[in-house]
């Protein structure tokens, strides 16, 4: 029995011996590899780090070597910043520093000793609230579980008073934790934050105060919220959160999550586990996130902000246009920015889209105006926000994809009454149809924009309208008919045979009548030119006409397009004396 305890014994010395070794290795390469930097050699300083890498060093004990030498963890960060040959080696070196420093954070044993700790000596007490305070949001969690402990009624005192010291890195999770049901630990997290003094806490305090359970607890709210700004009594919390959302939205300097991780925590109050959860989300959309809850908050808070559903959409889309997937607690299935934007209304866009104009964001600016033609109707893109009209000066937006979005939407809803900038609507379809913004916006979002122009200046002209002038773009139809593209040819002809000049009309005939164009562009620009001439009559020069007469008596010419132009000739509604001599021409005597 006493070989093996010995055998034991030996192999965990060996094993200590070992850890001890390895230490000693990392520590001294950790040393030479600042030495050989600092000296230049640069070859010998990158084989100690990659010694350091390989060596799998325990993440805590990297920590602790750079804490014991702030100067030599600055050197690291200048080579990795600036030696090219150190690089790699220098960021998989701060990876492990990094990792340490969360491990040191966040490790769930350690902050409950730190807790403990704080009912033991003065001199203990003093060492915990600071390594608690280290910890930072990470801690919380564990510091309420403790003061909702019935057992643990003795440490109360202590933890409280250490809660209060936490800073504002310990805000969020006590904001999120004020909806737990224990007044007596809710009470706690209302002192908290009154000591720790920060704004950001605001809302979630006069929400208390509004909501609160018992007077007490109503009258510790106020009192708290007086400690950081006493005139917010006055202000509703449906107000304070919307104020935070705008915030958290232009990224407030003090708002911003802990700068020593690549991630944020964003904290829910859990209410099957009764206690506080976190998500780790992307840092690239953290304040996007936070603005979202904050509205969020605002609506249950009073469901009548409107201004928070627009403000919330903002957010949304300034959260997408980061282009980083979005975070697991939004759930499988959860909707894009644009299926709320269509389904929250002309009044809430316009708001949204008042905002996205004056920040000068293309990308939600953009998205709003689609929103926005998508889903309303004339009298409610022409709604007014304030002084303005946030569609109506999207069309003078800094921007050609927003220009051309925004004529594309105030003509589809075919305005029946005048307004300040109607003027521009053909302007920007014109653009749209000519595709002079093809190198900017490529070719295959060019021509989107010129389909979806075309359909609009149809429905503009089918439907007699007043108010946009589509005559105004004869030019740049005559030019697109004129073009290379068949496509456009027929479109834009389609569109001329609205419009009651010779020049209209003669520009779709000289392409009916040319037999440069394939057979099927020629049919269908000869319906154009039929429409043409029921609408306004003949325009054509006698040129013209006798070309398609001699197409008509023809038997030569391809028999349905022969067909096509005796239909366009007949359209024209002429003098008897043509008709006379074809059937005469045929007649066989």
């Amino acid at each position: 029995m006493s070989i093996k305890i010995c055998k034991i014994c030996l192999l965990a010395a060996m094993l200590s011996f070992t850890s001890l070794l390895s230490a000693a290795t990392t520590k001294e390469n950790w040393n030479d590899f600042l030495h050989y930097t600092a000296i230049g050699r640069y070859e010998l300083a990158k084989s100690k780090a990659e010694a350091i890498i390989e060596s799998e060093p325990d993440p805590v004990e990297m920590l602790e070597l750079t804490q014991e030498n702030p100067r030599g963890y600055s050197i690291l960060l200048r080579v990795y910043n600036s030696n090219e040959q150190l690089k790699d080696a220098a960021s998989s070196i701060i990876d492990i520093i990094e990792e340490g420093r969360y491990i040191k954070r966040t490790d769930p044993e350690i902050i409950r000793q730190e807790i403990k700790r704080l009912s033991t000596t003065i001199r203990g007490r003093i060492k915990a609230e600071k390594r608690l305070r280290n910890s930072g949001e990470f801690a919380v969690p564990y510091m309420l579980d403790a003061i909702g402990d019935e057992s643990r009624k003795d440490e109360m005192p202590y933890i409280t008073a250490a809660l209060g010291k936490m800073g504002r890195d310990a805000v969020r999770p006590l904001c999120a934790a004020l909806q737990m049901k224990d007044v007596a630990v809710k009470s706690e997290a209302v002192r908290a934050l009154g000591s720790i003094g920060y704004s950001e806490a605001l809302p979630y305090l006069k929400h208390v105060y509004e909501t609160a359970e018992t007077e007490e607890l109503k009258k510790l709210a106020a009192k708290n919220l007086q400690k950081i700004k006493g005139s917010a009594l006055q202000v509703s919390a449906s107000d304070l959160f919307f104020a935070l959302g705008e915030d958290y939205y232009y990224h407030k300097d003090s708002l911003k999550p802990n700068a020593e991780f690549d991630f944020a925590n964003v904290w829910f109050w859990d209410k099957t586990q009764k206690r506080l959860s976190r998500e780790k989300v992307e840092r690239g959309y953290f304040f996007e996130l936070m603005c979202m809850r904050s509205c969020e908050w605002s609506l249950k808070a009073d469901p009548e902000t409107g201004e928070a559903i627009a403000l919330w959409l903002d957010g949304f889309f300034k959260a997408q246009q980061t282009e980083i997937a979005m975070p697991e607690y939004f759930g499988d299935g959860h909707a894009d920015a644009m299926t709320y934007a269509v389904t929250a209304g002309p009044e809430y866009l316009h708001q949204a889209l008042s905002r996205a104009i004056k920040d000068k964001n293309n990308y939600i600016t953009l998205n709003l105006v689609e929103a926005l033609a998508a889903s309303s109707g004339e009298a409610s893109l022409l709604e007014s926000f304030g002084t303005s009209q946030p569609l109506v000066d999207a069309l003078e937006y800094d921007n050609t994809a927003v220009q051309l979005s925004a004529a594309i939407a105030l003509g589809g809803a075919n305005p029946t009454r005048d307004f300040v900038g109607s003027s521009l609507i053909i302007e920007r379809l014109s653009t749209a149809i000519m595709q002079e913004s093809a190198e900017e916006l490529g070719e295959d979002k060019a021509a989107e924009y010129a389909d979806r122009a075309f359909d609009v200046l149809d429905q503009l002209c089918s439907a007699r309208n007043k108010i946009v002038d589509v005559s105004k773009a004869q030019k740049p139809l005559i030019r697109v008919i004129r073009s290379d593209s068949d496509k456009y040819r027929i479109e834009a002809a389609q569109v001329l045979a609205y419009l009651k000049t010779a020049e209209a009309q003669k520009s779709i005939a000289n392409v009916a009548l040319s037999e440069d164009f394939d057979k099927s562009v020629r049919m269908s620009v000869f319906d154009s030119l039929i429409n043409s001439a029921k609408l306004n009559g003949s325009k054509l020069t006698d040129e013209q006409i006798d070309k398609l007469y001699s197409m008509t008596a023809s038997r030569a010419v391809d028999p349905e397009l022969r067909e096509s132009a005796a239909s366009a000739y007949g359209s024209l509604n002429l003098p008897s004396e043509k008709v006379k001599t074809l059937i005469l021409d045929q007649a066989r005597s």
